[in-house]
């Protein structure tokens, strides 16, 4: 089985990690890594009216922080099948000189992973802490090779990122499964606090569960799973499914296609949909490009909506990259035409350093 499909598949998503890391400590089967990014950019355009009220927005540019980050990286050998591994990683402002504590834009403004678990070539893998979901570590991880907006399938954050508890199989002659649950709860909870009603306080435990599955051979990789989409972690209580397939052609060179849906909570809230993606992304040498096309159709609108995304990101060097990415979520495509293409066009260039 070829090792590299996940690499051509996401090329664009692999130069926008920069897989960079500085090990700090390595001795009798310890071993502590350093890693991060410093990232800045321009950002510009997008959508220049709210949807809802109708009232309009700045969509001027701007100087801003590309999600710049610190990480650490453990990992302790028990035996020659079982490795002991924990993760953190903060995500920091490096565009404002004001952070200081107490402030609203302290400098490390989230804790984004946070986790550690048993590793085993025979067993598998088993995790906990604050983590990115099964769901899009299997399904949707295809298409998420955006370094900000593009991406319109679920993405790391969907009924997980703390209180997470996953299971992953190894390599089954090219299948995987995984398994996650997430847990919310109102212990301590007080009637009133916070509008919390009876029914809030009685509701101790609520267990958010996810699946999924993929299978790789050769050049081909498929994937499904599944969300229990609960109120608790921002869904709409209802069933998450998704699929997704991607295909090395050449060296370099993939394409991905990928479905997503669910229902409609009823009562009046539209908020269900059925979501079509397909893209491609192409390296070649210092050079990647990923461009994406999205028809969904979500029922709080009398019509589908289209939207795409592009990107272009260039390596200076092994630790320096130059991007740009554009994104339209609601594009006027009609008759098979781009009706006013600058239209709604968000943009992003920068560069980031990678350590």
């Amino acid at each position: 089985m070829k090792k590299t499909l996940l690499a051509t598949a996401i090329a664009g998503a692999m130069i926008a990690t920069g897989a960079q890391a500085a090990t700090v400590y390595d001795q009798d089967g310890t071993k502590l890594d350093v890693y991060g990014r410093i990232a800045m950019g321009v950002a510009g355009g997008g959508v220049d009216r709210n949807e809802d009220t109708g009232a309009e927005i700045n969509n001027d540019a701007d100087f801003v922080d590309v999600y710049s980050r610190l990480g650490l990286r453990m990992s302790h050998e028990v035996t020659s099948d079982l490795t002991a591994f924990g993760r953190v990683e903060w995500r920091f402002r490096a565009d404002e000189s004001g952070n200081k504590f107490g402030n609203d834009f302290d400098a490390f403004s989230e804790t984004r992973q946070a986790y550690i678990g048993l590793r085993s070539d025979s067993w598998g893998t088993v995790q906990a802490g604050n983590f990115d979901s099964i769901y899009n570590q299997y399904v949707s991880l295809p298409f998420d090779v955006y370094i900000d907006r593009g991406l319109e399938f679920a993405g790391h954050t969907i009924q997980s990122r703390g209180d997470s508890v996953a299971y992953m199989t190894p390599n089954l002659a090219g299948f995987s499964v995984a398994l996650q649950g997430k847990h919310y709860s109102n212990r301590g909870a007080e009637l009133g606090e916070d509008g919390a009603t009876q029914a809030d306080v009685d509701k101790s435990t609520e267990v958010a569960f996810q699946g999924a599955l993929k299978y790789e051979i050769d050049n081909l990789r498929l994937a499904l799973g599944a969300v229990d989409d609960v109120v608790e972690g921002g869904g709409n209580d209802e069933m998450l499914y998704g699929a997704t397939a991607s295909y090395e052609f050449m060296p370099g060179f993939s394409g991905r296609l990928g479905y997503e849906t669910q229902d409609d909570s009823g009562n009046g809230a539209k908020d269900g949909f059925d979501t079509w993606g397909v893209g491609m992304s192409y390296a070649v040498n210092q050079w990647a490009f990923a461009l994406d096309y999205y028809k969904v159709d979500e029922d709080k609108r009398d019509s589908k909506r289209d939207a795409w995304a592009a990107g272009a990101y260039y390596n200076v060097s092994d630790s320096f990259q130059t991007f740009l990415e554009l994104n339209d979520a609601d594009a006027d495509l009609k008759d098979s035409k781009i009706k006013e293409l600058n239209d709604d066009v968000y943009y992003l260039v920068g560069a980031r350093y990678f350590f």
